[in-house]
């Protein structure tokens, strides 16, 4: 298992899609992929369980990955959250 915190960077006009989009990108991975905030965890493959935590643009989160693919899947999840590209 890897995990690392990253602080979400997001306009407020997009943050709905970038939610969306996170969830598409962690789909895409073998790996359970889990989004911890403010002590809540998440499946980062299900929309109302991403949606539950109340992601807002400088958020703190933690991303977890536990799996074949999962250094793959943090690197990619980590960047995305940082800098999401629409």
């Amino acid at each position: 298992m890897v995990s690392q915190t990253v602080t979400f960077q997001c306009d407020e006009a997009i943050q709905m899609k970038a939610v969306a989009i996170l969830i598409q990108k962690a789909s895409a991975f073998k790996s359970s992929i889990y989004l911890t905030r403010n002590g809540r965890r998440a499946n980062a493959k299900s929309l109302l369980g991403v949606m539950s935590l109340g992601i807002e643009n400088a958020a703190e989160i933690e991303v977890s990955a536990d799996g074949e693919d999962q250094d793959d899947a943090l690197e990619t999840l980590i960047g995305y959250l940082k800098d999401p590209k629409i």
